[in-house]
């Protein structure tokens, strides 16, 4: 969510065995101390009074990422076949909807970090995202693992899960 890895801090989190580097993808995941750890400093940064402003967007943001899901699955497929992306005219109407997509998911993401100000970079990133695809980085769009806008939203969408205490399985919410 930092848009950043910052090293000293995620070493340091290794060393202490809370996170491991998987060094084929250069990722960091918890490992179960770290989950633990996370729990306890849940209570402190996201109290009752911070899920209860998340929970006021919530609902909102599940309805919005059913038009996003439905949007990269029409950037991923065309007439029934996956899209090769060899029709210009609907990869362009698939970036512009993108594109005011980002735009009016903006005030969504800026209610949910009234709640939790650190949320706000989520918003950043998905303009970032969105202006690349726009210029052309169509990896920008459901690329994995090169910040695109797919990988930006469903951290944001994690991330809110987390934050909340949601059972991902119980709520539906894939």
């Amino acid at each position: 969510s930092l848009g950043e890895h910052p090293a000293e801090l995620l070493a340091r989190l290794v060393d202490d065995g809370l996170v491991r580097h998987i060094e084929k993808r250069d990722m960091f995941g918890l490992l179960p101390p770290g989950k633990q750890r996370q729990e306890t400093l849940l209570d402190d940064y996201a109290g009752d009074a911070v899920r209860a402003g998340l929970a006021e967007h919530y609902d909102t943001f599940l309805r919005i990422n059913d038009d996003f899901k439905q949007l990269c699955t029409d950037w991923q497929m065309h007439d029934g076949a996956p899209n090769d992306h060899s029709d210009a005219d609907y990869d362009a109407a698939c970036v512009d909807r993108l594109v005011r997509f980002a735009a009016s998911a903006r005030p969504v993401v800026d209610a949910l970090a009234a709640a939790l100000p650190r949320l706000s970079r989520y918003g950043d990133r998905l303009a970032a995202a969105a202006e690349c695809v726009e210029r052309g980085e169509r990896n920008r769009f459901t690329g994995v693992m090169c910040e695109s806008f797919h990988d930006v939203w469903m951290e944001l969408h994690e991330d809110l899960i987390v934050l909340q205490r949601i059972d991902r399985v119980e709520e539906g919410s894939f």
